[in-house]
């Protein structure tokens, strides 16, 4: 049985892909790693402090556990590296090279890094965004990401190191907090509307985005790791979609449950983030090449989400 290293395991997308993976390969296969302590949803099954841009560091804990598969998820978001962007660089790119040379050093059997709508940019087609297409982002976050992106390919086309990457769109889960994303709107409004507040959205109410609920998100994760190698034919990143919507529109697939919520608008240097990506997503090669499909639309991650949502913040609160 492979065993496997998520770095950034304590992220939303960390947890609830480290607890797919245990599932897959067992408890004991899957070790999760952070620079935070370990959260509740990850804490059963092995876990390990890690700063990824430290290199020795990586290679301690690959040989200690005869690690094969790596998630490298760790990373400064979007909204959060506008913040610190040397950080953000430094983390980024020095993770994600010092993985890469692992594998290689290594002969890791896989890699799997994620990159993100955050690479394309003013000049991209907005709508139905092509899987190629110019990819010039505003941000830093996209800039590391078109930056690892190419790495990657170059990685995999140069010394053969299989390394699979997606372009999530904005992601939304219920069971951890918003990591400092642009998209991150669409996670907090959902536990305002529980407590009875007024959600004031960071974002204008017609910003479309395309957006994916956490369960697809692991789907297309694993999905694309389990699909053969002669079945991945994109080696910088494929474009993965599930559902585009605006805050008016999350808003009004709340008020379905729940009459009285209220939101307002207060748009702030996130909206300018938000801009530069596009509206849609055309992800047909991810479709036809192995078979991604999502399973979640916009009411029925809402549905979703109110019904679990309320047993998340109870348990946190005792």
């Amino acid at each position: 049985m492979s065993r496997v290293l998520v770095t950034g395991a304590c992220g939303q997308l960390g947890s609830e892909l480290t607890t797919e993976l245990r599932k897959i390969y067992g408890t004991e296969n899957v070790i999760a790693s952070d620079i935070r302590e370990a959260n509740d949803q990850i804490s059963e099954g092995p876990f390990e402090y890690l700063d990824v841009m430290n290199k020795e560091r990586i290679e301690e804990i690959i040989e200690t556990y005869d690690v094969s598969i790596i998630y490298h998820l760790a990373a400064l978001l979007s909204a959060n590296a506008e913040k610190n962007i040397d950080l953000a660089w430094k983390l980024n790119m020095d993770g994600l090279l010092n993985v890469l040379k692992i594998a290689k050093e290594k002969s890791l059997e896989r890699i799997f890094w994620p990159s993100s709508i955050a690479v394309f940019g003013p000049d991209t087609p907005k709508k139905d965004t092509p899987q190629n297409t110019p990819t010039n982002p505003t941000t830093v976050y996209g800039i590391t990401k078109v930056a690892g992106e190419q790495w990657c390919a170059y990685f995999h086309n140069k010394f053969g190191v299989d390394v699979r990457s997606l372009r999530y769109p904005g992601l939304i889960g219920y069971k951890s907090m918003p990591g400092g994303g642009t998209t991150d709107y669409a996670v907090d409004i959902y536990h305002k509307a529980l407590a009875g507040e007024t959600f004031s959205c960071f974002l204008e109410k017609d910003a479309a985005l395309p957006m994916m609920y956490m369960s697809d998100a692991v789907k297309a994760t694993i999905d694309l790791m389990q699909a053969s190698e002669d079945q991945v034919n994109v080696r910088t990143s494929y474009n993965v979609s599930a559902i585009s919507f605006t805050p008016e529109e999350i808003a009004n697939s709340i008020k379905k449950q729940i009459p009285d919520f209220e939101i307002e608008y207060e748009p702030d240097y996130r909206q300018e983030i938000a801009s530069s990506w596009p509206d849609s997503i055309d992800d047909s090669a991810a479709r036809s090449d192995w078979g991604w499909k999502h399973e979640f639309d916009l009411d029925r991650m809402t549905a979703d989400i109110l019904e679990n949502l309320p047993k998340i913040i109870e348990k946190a609160e005792r």
